[in-house]
């Protein structure tokens, strides 16, 4: 019989079966929308995402952040170097949200910790200058000559005073690039000398870490600045608010011009005209006074109105009382440009 069991059947340490035999094809992998239904049609890009960094900007978002960061940098590094007597160089090397944990370990060790409020915001920012950089800066404060001091030694109570108006500067500077979101206040809360302990925020929450390499006199050092995520969550908000209504006004249709007071005392030449007929010039030199020449009675309804010696509109000629008018009927097109010594031929009235 067709359907009758091998007389041996394979055992577990036999080979496989031979390549001529059928393979089971795997099924087809099936994507699915969230409320279980298969999509129809092209199947989207499916990609790994990393929820314990998730992203809050959009690529636009980030890209005008970072142009209002590289704007605060350039007034930034002006200001400084007029308040030191002494150009004090920045440049932006980075822009970037990461975890708080990962922000605290890049800090430098020791380091002068600066921890700040932008009030009426919730939230603890850092700031973050590396102790040559401090003592440097410190150092052309009390009169030096603003060369690198050497040693990674922890700031005296003078000195972290004297940084203090520094300080105070750059997170002014920094609180006025949101002016147009909201004003903030920066203050200072206190100061530390190590990463290692800050608890300013949950280990996992988002910061924007900002890093600049800052140039002053031969000292050449980074400095870096972390404010966490709620603190700027309002003022992403209203960015991303004006970003839309920046963008709905730019496809939007284009205004229709109004009217403005300035124009109600300009004075324009205003003459109407009828295109008569045309006369060589051997019946033009005929003409003698009392002559008469002889007018469609239609012609009253093709009246052509001049602006300025340009034909705009079109009417009907009457009279109204004593006085002769015109009533518009219509626009006239554009007149295109006439070549030059040509005439149009018209007469006025």
């Amino acid at each position: 019989m067709a359907d009758e069991l091998p007389s041996n059947p394979p055992g577990p340490n036999d080979p496989p079966a031979a390549a001529s035999a059928t393979a089971v094809a795997a099924p087809a992998a099936r994507h699915l929308r969230a409320d279980g239904s298969r999509f129809a049609g092209a199947i989207p890009r499916v990609g790994a995402c990393d929820f314990r960094q998730p992203v809050f900007l959009s690529e636009g978002e980030l890209r005008r952040l970072r142009s209002a960061h590289e704007d605060f940098v350039r007034y930034l590094a002006a200001r400084l170097s007029l308040y030191l007597r002494m150009e004090f160089g920045l440049k932006l090397t980075g822009l970037e949200p990461v975890p708080y944990a990962k922000f605290t370990a890049s800090l430098p060790e020791p380091a002068h910790l600066t921890l700040f409020r932008a009030e009426p915001l919730a939230g603890t920012g850092i700031i973050a200058l590396s102790p040559r950089l401090a003592l440097t800066i410190a150092d052309r404060l009390l009169g030096g000559r603003g060369h690198g001091v050497k040693g990674d030694r922890g700031l005296t109570e003078i000195e972290v005073a004297l940084l203090e108006d520094i300080i105070v500067t750059v997170l002014e500077e920094w609180c006025g690039q949101w002016k147009s979101e909201q004003e903030l206040r920066p203050r200072t809360t206190g100061h530390e000398s190590s990463g290692r302990y800050l608890q300013t925020s949950p280990r996992d929450a988002l910061v924007l870490a900002l890093g600049l390499e800052a140039t002053f006199g031969d000292c050449t050092e980074p400095m870096q600045l972390g404010v966490p995520y709620h603190l700027l969550e309002p003022l992403v908000r209203r960015m991303q608010v004006r970003g839309q209504k920046e963008q709905a006004v730019a496809t939007a249709a284009p205004k229709r011009p109004g009217w403005q007071p300035a124009f109600d005392q300009v004075m324009m030449p205003l003459r109407a005209e009828w295109a008569v007929l045309e006369l060589s010039l051997r019946e033009l030199a005929s003409l003698r006074a009392g002559d008469l020449i002889e007018l469609p009675a239609a012609l009253l309804g093709e009246t052509r109105i001049l602006l300025n010696g340009q034909p705009k509109f079109a009417g009907t000629a009457g009279l109204d009382g004593d006085r002769v008018a015109v009533q518009i009927t219509r626009l006239l097109p554009a007149p295109e440009a006439a070549s030059p010594g040509q005439s149009d031929g018209n007469k006025n009235p």
